[in-house]
């Protein structure tokens, strides 16, 4: 006879097995292998070579340089923008509100190769977007094979796609406002501007800087953009630190090289996950 304290237990088993077989056991792996290197075809302790050999690795501090500017740029644009857009969303004298809620969200359920090839042929030397500047007398940008205007085009891309969806998550917050706390201040005088800054944005500080957070831990991951659109060219002015280590594992098979950049992402998320909190002064 099974017991009722049993029954928990066993219906969780499942569940639990599958997180320590493919979440608890390759991130210790992975650990354990950031301290290897391969020799005659095994691998062997190798100590923090792996991690010293980072600090004299120009291509991993390019890549490190190149995904710190695409996050302090990308990110504000995009949470500003999608902070606006939200706003403009919740107005109850907007009409087709939802049409317009669903056309911004869409990029975000898009498949990120489709929506990167899309790009890739729109940013060409003839594409769309040329001829559209053309237009205006502006000569042709070399959008992928610029430095400058091949970071240009994965911050534009990352753009498009991710606003929509951290403005579904301030529309959703913005909707759990009292409305008496506007009412009040409309009462007291403060126009539309004032309320926004003085209401809105306050009451919307937790879910602010919980898509900060997620916001800088994916674009410490960032891989789909600049391998679909540039391959991290040209001369590695897009190489991030996510298409870096898929090139360290996938291409030139070091995995231990490789674990140990993953790693010092992992670190790098956790101390700038913290700095927020602590800046924020949310406990």
């Amino acid at each position: 006879m099974v017991r009722n304290k049993q029954i928990p237990y066993i219906f969780l088993a499942p569940a639990l097995l599958l997180f320590v077989c493919f979440t608890i056991y390759p991130t210790l792996a992975s650990f354990i292998l950031s301290f290897q290197t391969l020799q005659d075809g095994e691998y062997i302790f190798a100590g923090f070579k792996n991690y010293v050999r980072l600090l004299n690795d120009t291509v991993f501090l390019k890549a490190l340089m190149n995904t710190f500017i695409i996050l302090i740029i990308q990110v504000p644009i995009m949470l500003i923008l999608a902070l606006i857009l939200a706003n403009a969303l919740n107005s109850q004298l907007l009409k087709f509100r939802g049409f317009f809620r669903v056309g911004f969200f869409m990029p975000a359920v898009t498949s990120l190769v489709a929506y990167s090839i899309l790009f890739s042929i729109m940013l060409q030397d003839s594409g769309i977007i040329n001829q559209f500047l053309s237009i205006f007398g502006i000569d042709k940008i070399k959008w992928l094979s610029d430095p400058f205007w091949a970071k240009v085009s994965i911050i534009l891309a990352m753009t498009w796609r991710w606003t929509g969806y951290n403005m579904v998550i301030y529309l959703a917050a913005m909707q759990n406002i009292p409305e008496e706390i506007y009412e009040a201040a409309s009462i007291d005088g403060a126009g539309k501007i004032r309320k926004f800054f003085n209401i809105t944005i306050p009451q919307l500080k937790p879910v602010i800087l919980f898509t900060a957070i997620i916001s800088t831990i994916s674009t410490l991951q960032l891989f789909d953009e600049p391998y679909n659109l540039t391959k991290g060219g040209p001369a590695d002015a897009t190489m991030t630190l996510g298409l870096y280590i898929y090139l360290n594992g996938f291409e030139y098979f070091d995995f231990g090289y490789a674990s140990a950049i993953a790693y010092v992402v992992v670190i790098m998320v956790a101390i700038l996950s913290y700095l927020q909190l602590k800046v924020t002064g949310d406990e």
